[in-house]
């Protein structure tokens, strides 16, 4: 399903109701959709000012009506003027609480999605298994993010796909009111954030908190090879993974490009499938995608289908072939996705190359992980590691292939001195590095 507007009706009079706030000014406007972002508003929106650690929403207040908000959502005590508006103590809390009364209004399944690894790419093929699935605008799953989602639930949809992140204890019990899914998936349990969680077991425990929300009637799809998951809950369970689970895929093979070919099954029914999603690893994601759709009464060979049409969001392993081959997976890293990204990568024909930056929130774990991947890089015949900034190690664990550079203006130039014909360039490193310019100058150098 396209990114459409939701078909909201709500008078500013019901904005404040359902958030404890008070209107100033027509209290009978009605809004259709709601936004944070003042520079492109959908028709009849409420523009939601929030207030970050480098932002202030309010500061555009009056850029959003100028480009088309008919109300906007404001914290007491700031210094805006605009008429209508709706004034709350807490505007983040008022937009999970306008979340949780548009999840009231959906009566259709709720799948949300949650893990160390694999999440985005996870809700992309549940997107593509599931006709007419709503699913989050790119990776919209944060504080800010899933509300907006929920939100953006247009009246057509059949199925809702919501992503939810967790950057600490109780992120997701937050975000609880507004996703209360029929089903809850959980990707993995890997080495991410732990500078915030402290320890794996922590982690799994923060991911467990989406299995909490469901009901009795709910599923909870596990990896069958995570015993810190299997848990008592609610609800049912539900498992996948490879060669093992109530959904599994065997005998996985890539051609050039890395896209996966692989045997899914389930229930005594068997289909291969191909994706449109790079890596090896995407044939785990598309069993728990599997055996989240069967959860909500797909058929099987519908969803087999599904799957091959599914695509996947920027800067995910995307694939673009020129005079050289970019792989931009620039959106973030840790060390599993870093891991089957490199071995994805070198699995395709012609000499590779790695540009590289920092996997960040590892705590303790950083140094020792970052130099498990540069020596990787090296045990996979990588022609070049390029390390961009910080590299915790890495540089010196891939050896004589490895030189560091400090911005990515030095990042493309260490590029284009070495690549030629033929080769295949890899980009990635955490959302913070910004590697995703680097990696649209290279799709660029590369164009025939």
């Amino acid at each position: 399903m396209t990114d459409v507007v939701s078909h909201l009706r709500w008078s500013l009079e019901d904005v404040a109701t359902v958030t404890g706030g008070k209107v100033v000014g027509d209290q009978h406007a009605v809004i259709h959709a709601v936004t944070t972002d003042s520079r492109s508003v959908p028709e009849r929106a409420l523009f939601v000012a929030l207030k970050g650690e480098h932002h202030d929403g309010h500061l555009f207040v009056d850029s959003a009506i100028a480009n088309g908000a008919v109300a906007a959502l404001v914290e007491f005590g700031a210094d805006v003027d605009a008429e209508p508006s709706v004034r709350v103590d807490d505007t983040l809390v008022a937009l999970r609480d306008l979340a949780a009364a548009r999840r009231d209004e959906i009566l259709v399944p709720v799948i949300a999605v949650t893990g160390s690894t694999g999440k985005t790419s996870t809700k992309d093929l549940l997107v593509g298994a599931l006709p007419d699935a709503w699913g989050s605008p790119r990776s919209y799953n944060n504080e800010v993010g899933v509300p907006l989602t929920v939100l953006g639930t247009p009246a057509g949809a059949r199925y809702v796909v919501i992503e939810v992140g967790s950057r600490g204890a109780g992120h997701i019990e937050w975000l609880g009111p507004a996703v209360r899914p029929d089903v809850a998936v959980v990707t993995n349990i890997g080495v991410v954030h732990l500078e915030t969680f402290g320890s794996v077991e922590a982690l799994a425990d923060a991911k467990w908190e989406l299995v909490d929300l469901l009901d009795a009637r709910g599923v909870a799809v596990l990896p069958a090879d995570e015993p810190r998951l299997m848990r008592n809950h609610a609800g049912a369970t539900r498992t996948f993974g490879l060669n093992l689970g109530d959904v599994h895929v065997v005998d996985i093979t890539a051609d050039d490009a890395g896209f996966p070919t692989f045997s899914l099954r389930a229930n005594g029914e068997e289909a291969t499938i191909t994706l449109r999603l790079a890596g090896a690893h995407q044939a785990i994601n598309a069993a728990a995608a599997a055996a989240a759709a069967l959860a909500v009464g797909a058929g099987f060979y519908d969803i087999a289908g599904g799957l091959e049409s599914a695509t996947g969001s920027a800067w995910r392993m995307e694939v673009h072939r020129g005079t050289f081959t970019v792989v931009n997976d620039a959106y973030n890293a840790n060390p599993q996705s870093m891991d089957g990204a490199l071995r994805t990568v070198a699995r395709m024909p012609g000499r590779h190359i790695a540009v590289l930056g920092e996997m960040a929130e590892l705590g303790t774990v950083t140094d020792e992980e970052h130099r498990r991947i540069g020596s990787l890089a090296r045990e996979l015949g990588y022609s070049t590691v390029i390390t961009v900034g910080p590299d915790h190690g890495l540089r010196n664990a891939a050896g004589d292939i490895a030189i560091g550079v400090d911005s990515v203006g030095d990042a493309f130039d260490a590029v284009r001195t070495r690549v030629g014909d033929g080769d295949v360039v890899l980009v990635k490193a955490s959302r913070s590095v910004g590697l995703e310019t680097l990696a649209a100058d290279l799709v660029a150098e590369a164009a025939p």
